[in-house]
């Protein structure tokens, strides 16, 4: 990786990261954008004066309708964002990076151009943009993680990274809603966003294979500027490669948002949307961990005897615990009824989803065929995206039965939480026995 090529390969993964820093995981958030709807009186007509209200004082209407409006365009635009990686995997294994980035291109585009030119009176328009945002967004994300393989051992790391950049883009709503403060309109932000979608197709063709980048990457690989236009001495290269694969595993990743309060609540909005962009920060240091105990236990693994699937998932343990331990540690923060320890549960949200997303990611390629990897990674968060769908009858629940007090579904939450730990503890527990018998394993 020398000269030319470690350029290309350094650009690759820069672009990549602005990629999906800038576009793949928008959706998240959601609460800033929220903000920017409601104060263009986006569903306004489901607010109802308050029924309680008497003589001549000035009260807040009752908006709770419009709010559940909103909270069910995120719960269809997450559920979407988790339940089409599955399809969107398939499509990226099936029909490789280009085909695959073409579709997210067009999806996305789509979905800036409907949101910058509907108003009020087509807000309703919205239940179709958001889910064509997340779903090109995952396109990107799927089409972007294979970069690791082109940097070897700090593949799990670049993983992470890319992850974490998914997690930040949801920064890009706070930014549309700072410069709608400042005078800068929706439709001037979106269609901004739209014309992007020159540079996503420049990208396609110019610094991202048509094909698979394969893992090993063999020594005379060419992809984008240098592989000219010989598609089918790329698909050749490729196709001798993907057997080395089957040696090797690791790679992907999706979210929330809080609902934007009827009242004053900028700054929390604004804190939440800012702790989201450092993401990026946060998700390399899980990668980071899961590569270098690979590295140590592959040195024990000489003395012992150990298999290379028993190293790799021995890697991933610590991993899986500390995953476990901070969205252990969010629930709990989340369940606090104090309004400043929130900034706590802001980082610890964006912390743990960091690791929950990229380290899953990481452990399917670990556990699995690579060339598996975006089926069942698809097949993971379409899982997730089922379970996602509780979210709104959750708080409707909450926000009629409960009379706003969540403390029965926050316990039941912090109750789920402690349950994955099993994760962690079967895989040791397997590496430990297979450590044990290394020879009948």
């Amino acid at each position: 990786m020398q000269g030319q090529g470690l350029c290309l390969r350094v650009a690759t993964l820069l672009t990549g990261l602005l990629e999906c820093l800038g576009f793949a995981g928008v959706l998240f958030g959601w609460a800033s954008l929220v903000y920017v709807f409601k104060t263009e009186h986006y569903f306004d007509e489901l607010c109802e004066p308050d029924a309680g209200a008497t003589g001549n004082f000035t009260v807040q209407p009752d908006c709770k309708a419009q709010d559940e409006r909103f909270s069910l365009i995120f719960t269809l635009g997450s559920f979407m964002n988790n339940f089409m990686t599955f399809p969107a995997g398939y499509i990226f294994d099936r029909f490789k990076t280009t085909v695959a980035r073409l579709i997210a291109i067009f999806l996305y585009t789509s979905a800036t151009l409907t949101i910058a030119f509907i108003s009020a009176d087509s807000a309703f328009l919205l239940f179709l943009a958001m889910p064509m945002l997340t779903v090109g967004g995952i396109l990107f994300l799927i089409t972007n993680l294979q970069v690791g393989n082109l940097f070897g051992k700090h593949r799990s790391t670049i993983i992470t990274l890319y992850n974490g950049a998914f997690d930040s883009s949801s920064a890009v709503f706070l930014i549309i809603k700072l410069l709608y403060e400042q005078g800068i309109s929706l439709k001037a932000s979106f269609i901004f966003l739209s014309v992007f979608s020159a540079w996503h197709v420049g990208r396609t063709f110019l610094l991202m294979p048509r094909g698979h980048i394969p893992y090993p990457v063999p020594s005379n690989y060419s992809y984008g500027l240098c592989s000219g236009n010989d598609a089918r001495e790329e698909e050749k290269k490729t196709a001798e490669s993907e057997k080395l694969e089957l040696q090797s595993k690791e790679s992907l990743p999706a979210k929330e948002a809080t609902p934007c309060l009827p009242s004053a609540v900028s700054a929390y909005t604004n804190a939440f949307a800012i702790t989201q962009f450092f993401g990026v920060l946060c998700a390399p240091w899980n990668g980071l961990l899961m590569d270098r105990l690979k590295q140590k236990y592959q040195k024990e693994a000489k003395s012992t005897g150990s298999s290379a699937m028993t190293v790799a998932l021995r890697s991933a343990v610590p991993s899986l615990a500390l995953t476990s331990l901070l969205c252990l540690g969010f629930a709990l923060c989340a369940s606090v009824p104090i309004l400043p320890l929130q900034y706590v549960t802001f980082i610890l949200q964006v912390i743990s989803r960091s690791f929950l997303y990229g380290g899953n990611a990481a452990f399917l390629t670990l556990a699995f065929p690579a060339e598996h990897f975006g089926k069942l990674f698809g097949l993971v968060m379409a899982l997730s995206a089922i379970v996602s769908l509780l979210q709104f009858p959750i708080f409707t629940f909450i926000k009629g039965p409960l009379q706003n007090d969540p403390l029965y579904v926050n316990v039941m939450l912090v109750l789920a939480t402690v349950l994955t730990f099993v994760h962690p503890f079967m895989v040791y527990w397997e590496c430990r026995r297979e450590r044990k018998s290394p020879v009948t394993a």
